[in-house]
């Protein structure tokens, strides 16, 4: 637990929106013999595999805690559900989501239960280890309860290769499941694909994170520590202030540099009053005072001079004979 907490915490202060931890009731996931399978390795916490799993679930009080501090530290709350009693668990705890995990992707009666009338929780789907088949028909049962959504694109591997993270499965995602928020579930060791995951529109980002990388257990060495997860969210929120506007304008702090460098109309010899302009006798230049914007070049052919003006002289509208002409 205190591990837990400390977890929390860290995550707090690296200001992500939600804390995640797994949920199960052992003997609804593996078989018996699946927990009697002998675990040697320098990462188990018991004989076999169950002794360690057992070592590892916190118990249904100790979820109760774990939430009522993540929420006291200002952070969202919930886990992913390894089997059905696990659901209705979560959802006893009013989590914001239920976030089933790649292992449970072809779980067809458990993502039934998961999406039954009776909630409105949103799902988030992750979709390592599973074919597109499989995952349609998973997504058509969250689409069947009009709740809304998300979909992980996940390569299930610890640590993940960059040349078999797939990103672009994101956009295939994003055409296949119009309906559902796009996303990416990462066990890389660095944060460039996280970062490129976000820039291609990745909408939730899940990362594992750590204490410390040599702390037992084989996520550790694959997670993030809680300096790396700081600057990954740092990161991550400078490319969302990044995306700014869809609307291409002058933006207000490029007023100095355009009031330096931008370009305005100029004569290229001096003109005399009542002569009609013809592109003879204009240039474009960096001019002190600015005058007309390079860009209304040609509306001021044919326009009238309303005074004698000399060479290398920026064009103003008052210079002109028809001083109310509309340039747009």
């Amino acid at each position: 637990m205190s591990i837990a907490m400390e977890l929390i915490s860290g995550a707090a202060k690296a200001a992500v929106d939600c804390v995640k931890f797994q949920k199960s009731k052992l003997t609804r996931k593996f078989t018996r013999s699946a927990l009697d399978r002998p675990y040697v390795s320098k990462h188990s916490f018991g004989a076999n595999y169950g002794e360690h799993k057992r070592s590892l679930e916190f118990t249904e009080e100790q979820f109760h805690q774990l939430q009522r501090y993540a929420l006291n530290e200002g952070v969202q709350f919930t886990a992913s559900p390894m089997d059905i009693e696990s659901v209705d668990f979560l959802l006893s705890l009013n989590v914001p989501f239920l976030k089933i995990g790649s292992g449970d992707v072809n779980n067809y009666p458990m993502l039934q239960w998961a999406t039954r009338k009776d909630h409105t929780q949103p799902i988030v789907l992750s979709t390592g280890m599973h074919d597109i088949k499989v995952i349609q028909k998973s997504m058509s049962i969250i689409a069947d309860s009009t709740r809304s959504c998300c979909i992980l694109q996940c390569t299930s591997c610890y640590p993940c290769p960059a040349e078999h993270v797939n990103l672009n499965v994101m956009k295939s995602y994003q055409k296949m499941f119009p309906f559902a928020v796009v996303g990416y579930s990462g066990h890389e060791l660095s944060d460039e694909v996280s970062l490129a995951a976000v820039a291609m529109g990745a909408k939730v980002l899940e990362r594992h994170v750590t204490l410390d990388h040599s702390m037992k257990g084989s996520d550790h060495a694959c997670s993030l520590n809680m300096d790396q997860l700081t600057a990954l969210v740092g990161k991550i929120r400078t490319i969302e202030k990044a995306f700014g506007s869809f609307e291409k304008k002058r933006c207000s702090v490029e007023e100095p540099c355009y009031r330096k460098l931008g370009k305005s109309i100029v004569t290229s010899k001096a003109i005399a009053k009542g002569e009609v302009i013809d592109e003879s006798m204009l240039d474009i230049k960096v001019a002190e005072p600015q005058g007309i914007e390079a860009h209304f070049y040609y509306q001021i052919i044919g326009q009238k001079v309303a005074q004698d003006l000399e060479v290398d002289v920026a064009i103003q509208l008052n210079h002109l004979v028809d001083s109310g002409f509309a340039f747009q």
